[in-house]
């Protein structure tokens, strides 16, 4: 066992947990506001894919070795996530919930219309490269593809009247 590898694996467990709570109290306060849920019936199967990718490298990647050039790329990726939680703050959250309110258009969202998403899908594919679990990054690609695929369609449609106001 790598200690190294272990302290990288407990940080994705202890930072996936982490942003499922910040997630649950920044949806339940924007219902409060009014906001409304869209998308509820794909939101388990991708809470499901996710925890699946997690536990794929929890049990293949716990005795690996660890790439150091792909950890840098995850660091660098951990940094433009906390640009866009910086920038939604209590707006932010892992369902897709509608607020009467302008769209955010500032920080990563100025440069890119999903950037989440993008962030999602470098790390899916990042993270299992920090342990040379290739076949595990090529087949998260292509179940997150497909979920983004779902996803962005229902958050366009749910979105296109506060894109017009």
């Amino acid at each position: 066992m790598q200690t190294t590898t272990l302290l990288f694996l407990g940080f994705i467990v202890v930072q996936r947990l982490s942003e499922l709570v910040i997630a649950k109290i920044n949806t339940a306060r924007l219902l409060e506001r009014g906001a409304y849920e869209v998308g509820r019936g794909h939101y388990p199967v991708m809470v499901a894919m996710h925890a699946a990718w997690l536990g794929c490298l929890l049990i293949f990647g716990y005795d690996q070795h660890m790439n150091f050039a792909w950890l840098s790329v995850f660091v660098g990726l951990q940094l433009f996530r906390l640009w866009i939680l910086g920038t939604l703050g209590a707006r932010w959250t892992t369902r897709i919930i509608i607020l009467d309110a302008p769209l955010v258009q500032h920080g990563p969202f100025r440069y890119l219309k999903h950037p989440n998403y993008v962030l999602v899908v470098a790390e899916l594919m990042v993270a299992p490269m920090v342990l040379g679990l290739v076949w595990i990054a090529a087949l998260f690609t292509v179940l997150n593809a497909a979920m983004l695929w779902v996803r962005i369609g229902v958050e366009g449609k749910a979105l296109v009247p506060l894109r017009r106001g």
